[in-house]
């Protein structure tokens, strides 16, 4: 009902507190009701209420009443406890397992593209009527390829994931083989031999972290980075069978390419499946799906500045500056340089000597392969006795690095020892089994010391600088392994088989001292590393 005028309740402003402000405002249901009519006590009030004072407390209980803020995302940085399903390495053994098996077979398949090639140098020289050093060409820029892989690798690896390597580097890999089989003429045979192993050595590069992603390295992470290592050298092993029985049969070059695709291809097929190993991609697509915020990443542009720098920048300064680096690497290069030499001396002297066809200068090569293995479980029988004796005896604390040596201290022996050997034995009056034997030493050799080495390397350099070390010696050894086979038959043709091996039985010898020389001042050279 309206108000009337002249009548002392035509117009009432009733008060309200509101909580935990003692201050008194307008309430909106106050007008135009009944009550209190207005006095001059009420008038005061009022006059109160309307003051600056009273306006300062209006504001503040304006403040009190709006929305609390929007509370930030939640991070995700880590796994969802020790038994996170997502985490690699709580997977079952045989997810894990499956995943392990999954670089080892591209370590093979790819590896494998630098000896099943040696058969067909002769084919390739008579088809496209170049020289021998020419044709030879495609085996040592092959190798230069596989050089590159961690400068190409670890950039996606670290961006897109372990699987994204795995996925998209064999394709490519496939796509120039079936160039290099389809080449008119000796340049694209060249260049795609070359981008070939380009893009199928990141797989093999990533390999080690695939295997640190899903393996507590205490509990079968070591024996699951000594097989995939090891089918680095079973694929050379195996090329040369491979190929010379391509060749005997087809006679023709080309289809050593088609096998290499037939190898590589369901390889590439087995991973569709396969997950992410990598932790950081893991946690980044959870919290994306969780609508959450990931695990901090810092700008594109400084991850491929750092990458290049462990990959390439760092590696060149440390050959240079640390002298554990470039000794390792310098020896082991040089073993694997012969090793890729024997590539062109084993069809030189098999078949000029034993009048062998090319499948059987391939069967040859199986005196390395069974060198290989045993290698392997030597070094699982050292680091089983030896090292885990050392370990308990330092414990709370690690053994030193050096204590990693034993294996390639037994090694180095294979080396001088398997090349003697050959280059005395391998003659018309003596059976072919004998320098096919020679192998064995020279594979075990060859394998044990490389696996200690980079064990060695590993834990003097430790997380920040390992990486580097073994880009270093990766990078050294495969410019070897690419040298090697452009002077060899050379060398062969013009010192004879016996003195042509002798002498690099004579520079394995001078080099035999390495790894005991490390063992004693290896610690020493520790210290003053700038590399810590």
């Amino acid at each position: 009902m309206s108000p009337k005028m002249g009548e002392n309740h035509f117009f009432e402003m009733k008060r309200i507190s509101v909580p935990d402000s003692g201050n008194e405002i307008l309430s909106p249901r106050s007008l135009y009701s009944n009550g209190e009519t207005l006095s001059p006590r009420s008038l005061k009030s009022t006059k109160e209420l309307l003051s600056p004072r009273s306006f300062r407390s209006f504001k503040s209980t304006n403040e009190l009443l709006s929305p609390p803020p929007v509370p930030p995302k939640a991070v995700v940085a880590d796994w969802d406890g020790p038994n996170d399903p997502g985490n690699p390495k709580t997977w079952s053994l045989g997810l894990r397992i499956y995943h392990t098996m999954l670089p080892a077979l591209y370590g093979f398949s790819v590896s494998i593209g630098t000896s099943i090639y040696s058969p067909g140098v002769f084919n390739v020289e008579a088809d496209f009527a170049v020289s021998e050093s020419v044709a030879l060409l495609g085996l040592s820029l092959f190798a230069l390829g596989l050089a590159l892989g961690p400068i190409i690798g670890a950039p996606i690896s670290e961006t897109q994931g372990r699987k994204a390597v795995y996925l998209t580097t064999l394709p490519i890999f496939l796509l120039f083989t079936m160039g290099a089989g389809l080449a008119k003429n000796i340049q694209t045979f060249i260049i795609c031999r070359f981008l070939a192993s380009t893009f199928g050595s990141p797989a093999l590069a990533v390999g080690a972290g695939t295997v640190a992603d899903i393996w507590d390295m205490e509990h079968g992470g070591g024996l699951a980075t000594v097989l995939i290592t090891s089918t680095f050298f079973l694929g050379p092993s195996l090329g040369p069978l491979i190929g010379g029985y391509t060749m005997q049969f087809h006679n023709d070059w080309r289809w050593i390419m088609w096998v290499m695709i037939m190898i590589a291809a369901p390889v590439g097929l087995a991973a569709i499946p396969a997950r992410e190993t990598s932790k950081k991609i893991i946690l980044a697509k959870r919290a994306k799906a969780r609508g959450e915020q990931g695990p901090p990443k810092p700008p594109i542009g400084a991850t491929l500045k750092l990458l290049l720098v462990v990959t390439l920048v760092r590696p060149l300064k440390m050959l240079v500056v640390e002298p554990i680096v470039a000794s390792w690497a310098l020896y082991h290069s040089f073993v694997f340089g012969v090793l890729f030499a024997f590539f062109d001396s084993y069809p030189f002297v098999f078949i000029k000597v034993y009048h062998f066809t090319f499948a059987q200068v391939g069967l040859a090569f199986l005196g390395i392969l069974i060198g290989t293995v045993l290698a392997v479980l030597t070094f699982i029988v050292v680091d089983k006795t030896i090292y885990q004796k050392k370990k308990l005896a330092a414990a709370p604390a690690r053994p030193a690095p050096e204590e990693r040596l034993y294996t390639s201290m037994l090694g180095s022996f294979g080396i001088p020892i398997a090349l003697f050997w050959f280059a005395w034995t391998a003659r018309a009056d003596v059976h072919f089994m004998v320098p096919i034997a020679a192998g064995i030493p020279f594979g075990w050799g060859t394998v044990t010391l490389f696996l200690g080495g980079m064990t060695y390397l590993l834990d003097t350099y430790g997380a920040m600088y390992g990486a580097s070390a073994v880009a270093a010696n990766g990078l050294l050894r495969y410019c070897f392994g690419a040298g090697f086979p452009m002077f060899t038959l050379q060398m062969y043709e013009k010192l004879g088989v016996n003195w042509a091996t002798s002498l690099l039985a004579f520079i394995g010898v001078a080099l035999l001292p390495i790894p005991f020389v490390l063992y004693k001042f290896g610690p020493a050279l520790r210290a003053r590393s700038t590399f810590k």
